[in-house]
Order: structure tokens, then C-alpha cells, then sequence
């Protein structure tokens, strides 16, 4: 090979590689290294999409309930458990349709691009079912809140999140095991 040729090719080569390693941190960054949903930043960016291109999205906010006494009596690694099977569960609901993020702790967050009138019900059923773990069945709850993007004044993901954690803190408050969709 070329002297010259080689001297050329290499810094290029370099700055792919270092090119290939910053988007590899980048999208890690992006992605909750426990349940591999979208975190904060990743799923914001991509809920504003969504909400620009479907009027008729709903914003859910889902806070898991007695996670604390799940993860004090069965111990962190049942905590981890329940949050990936919540992860799990609320990706496979959004299916196609929709994107599922965790804000941090045992709070979850997705967009969906049309709410079905059952959707709410089904989610929380679905959220609801007890997990299989170690030879036991760890109990699993959450409290829900949406907020339907139409019915707002002006359709910002910033107020639909607000709506939705409004929505769901009165869902928690109602029954601590339960979904609200605010109006």
C-alpha cells in the first residue's frame, strides 16, 4: 500500500470508529439499561412527533403502587423483575401503535396514537396480573392517568404530562389500584 495512502486513511478511519462509539453512547443513552425502554430524552423526542402527526393521541402516565413494599419484603432483584415485566407489559401493549418510556424509579410513561374506549381497562388488567417469580406470584399494581391530546387547548406534550400525572394522582387517591383519564 501507498505511504501517502496510508498516512490519508487512517485519521478517517479514526474518526469513524470514534464516529461509530459516540452514536453507540448516544443511543445507550437514550435507552434504560434495565428494562430497555426509552428514557426521558428518547421517548420525549419521540412522543412530540407522534402527538404532532395523530390529534387523537393520549399521553399515560403509570406509577407503579406498593413498589417499595414489593422491593423491601422480596428483595431488589424482585424489584428489578417487576420493573422489567412492567416494561414488558407496557411495550407490548403500545404495540405498533404507540412508544413506552421510564421516567426513573417505578414510573412509566407512553404515547399511544388513538386511545381505544377500552384501552385504559386493558392496560391496567394487563398491568394488574400478579408476576411469576422465584416459586411465588409477586402482586403487581399501578395507578394510570391519561390525558387525550384533542382535549386540550393547545396540543404540547408538556401539558398532556401534566394532565396525565393530574389524572393519575386521582387515580391513586380513588384506589390506589386503578386508571383515570383526565377531562
Amino acid at each position: 500500500m501507498n505511504l501517502q495512502l496510508a498516512a490519508g486513511v487512517a485519521p478517517l478511519l479514526g474518526w469513524a470508529v470514534h464516529g461509530a462509539i459516540l452514536t453507540r453512547r448516544l443511543a445507550t443513552a437514550r435507552r434504560d439499561p434495565l428494562t430497555g425502554l426509552h428514557t426521558r430524552a428518547g421517548w420525549t423526542a419521540r412522543a412530540e412527533h407522534l402527538i404532532r402527526r395523530h390529534p387523537n393521541a393520549a399521553v399515560l402516565l403509570v406509577d407503579l403502587d406498593h413498589f417499595k413494599t414489593l422491593n423491601d419484603t422480596h428483595g431488589h432483584a424482585a424489584g428489578d423483575a417487576a420493573l422489567v415485566e412492567t416494561a414488558d407489559r407496557l411495550r407490548s401493549w403500545c404495540g405498533c401503535h404507540g412508544i413506552a418510556g421510564r421516567l426513573g424509579g417505578d414510573e412509566f410513561v407512553a404515547v399511544v396514537r388513538d386511545l381505544a374506549p377500552t384501552g385504559l381497562d386493558a392496560l391496567t388488567a394487563t398491568l394488574h396480573r400478579p408476576l411469576p417469580y422465584a416459586r411465588t406470584s409477586l402482586p403487581l399494581a399501578a395507578s394510570l392517568g391519561a390525558c387525550l391530546v384533542a382535549e386540550l387547548p393547545a396540543p404540547s406534550l408538556t401539558d398532556a404530562l401534566a394532565a396525565a400525572d393530574a389524572a393519575m394522582y386521582a387515580a391513586k387517591g380513588r384506589s390506589r389500584r386503578g386508571s383515570h383519564t383526565s377531562r
